[in-house]
């Protein structure tokens, strides 16, 4: 099992730029693929951006593609996601997913408590 704790969320004006981080216990982190999520009020939680256990493989969301850059450090136990250009509809609570397998993006077995992201216009 492996817990995620993600941070870097905060208040940011249209057009400025964020990172979370998403710190997982253990010492298996490379066995797992990670992705970030997220979930506007009123809203379903939707994909945003994975990348597989080796870091080579890398999915986005069509409305941030361009924009986002996700990516890992294995020996650090953490994964990134870096946020440009930010736009008030990536205003979300961002969430940090695991599981232990490659694919393409799906069902995730463990989440951390979210990070909350706001951008102002």
């Amino acid at each position: 099992q492996v817990q995620l704790v993600e941070s870097g969320g905060g208040l940011v004006q249209a057009g400025g730029s964020l990172r979370l981080s998403c710190a997982a216990s253990g010492r298996t982190f490379s066995s797992y693929a990670m992705a970030w999520f997220r979930q506007a009020p009123g809203k379903e939680r939707e994909f945003v951006a994975a990348i597989d256990r080796s870091g080579y493989g890398t999915y986005y969301a069509d409305s941030v593609k361009g924009r986002f850059t996700i990516s890992r450090d294995n020996g650090q136990n953490t994964v990134y996601l870096r946020m440009n250009n930010l736009k008030p509809e990536d205003t979300a609570v961002y969430y940090c997913g695991a599981r232990r397998r490659d694919g393409p993006p799906g069902e995730y077995d463990y989440w951390g408590q979210g990070t909350q992201v706001t951008v102002s216009s």
